[in-house]
């Protein structure tokens, strides 16, 4: 391949069996959560909006039963560690790329990805209620109201020099996958990229990832 392959992985799904910031909501249950999740899934309501606001709904003094909850219940999804050395071994850049929240997601991947290869949403406790920061939000050119601009981090890596390969699940990883030049998907994002007609190979585990990566010849 004469393009370098890099790869940018969604983690809440994806890297995890189950979608973290769904999984806090029905754990701690704000009054009014499920109907933000509907409007977001229906596109009706931007993602920095609905997420913003289900955490605002959240006393910031919930914050370490959060990320307890979070580190006794999420799972890794099977061929994780064994794709993250997959890729160091055949010198592939790996970014994680997640709508989720800093301090969940890097306790999570501690240990297996370095923090100068996750993107993700910030965090603020010191009010009464959470507040999500946005470090990576759109850029002039995206209208979406991402919170975290995935298009946005493409673009940093031109496709004339990187063959850019997007893993996702949900409607965050949509505007993405739109602009990847390969894309693996599972649950919600299959359904939208067969409605849209955008190219995709899905995928149950990293394992199954590693395996067409292969034998498409995008590793020697």
């Amino acid at each position: 391949m004469s393009r370098q392959p890099i790869l940018f992985c969604d983690f809440d799904g994806t890297v995890t069996e189950t979608d973290n910031i769904i999984a806090i909501m029905k754990k701690f249950n704000p009054p009014g959560w499920e109907a933000i999740k509907e409007d977001v899934l229906a596109q009706r309501r931007s993602i920095r909006s609905g997420v913003g606001q289900m955490f605002a709904m959240l006393p910031s003094s919930l914050k370490e039963d959060i990320v307890r909850f979070v580190l006794e219940h999420a799972r890794l999804r099977s061929g994780f560690p064994e794709f993250v050395r997959f890729a160091q071994d055949h010198g592939i850049p790996l970014y994680i790329v997640s709508g989720g929240i800093d301090f969940f997601v890097h306790p999570m991947l501690e240990g297996l990805v370095d923090q100068a290869n996750i993107y993700c949403n910030g965090s603020d406790f010191s009010g009464e209620t959470i507040r999500i920061l946005w470090p990576h939000a759109c850029d002039e050119s995206c209208q979406n109201d991402c919170g975290l601009c995935k298009p946005a981090i493409l673009k940093q890596y031109p496709k004339e020099r990187y063959h850019r390969i997007v893993i996702g699940d949900s409607i965050t990883d949509l505007a993405a996958a739109k602009q990847a030049d390969e894309v693996f998907a599972r649950d919600f994002l299959v359904k939208k990229c067969e409605e849209l007609a955008i190219a995709h190979t899905p995928f149950n585990t990293f394992y199954d990832i590693i395996s067409s990566l292969e034998q498409k010849g995008v590793v020697a």
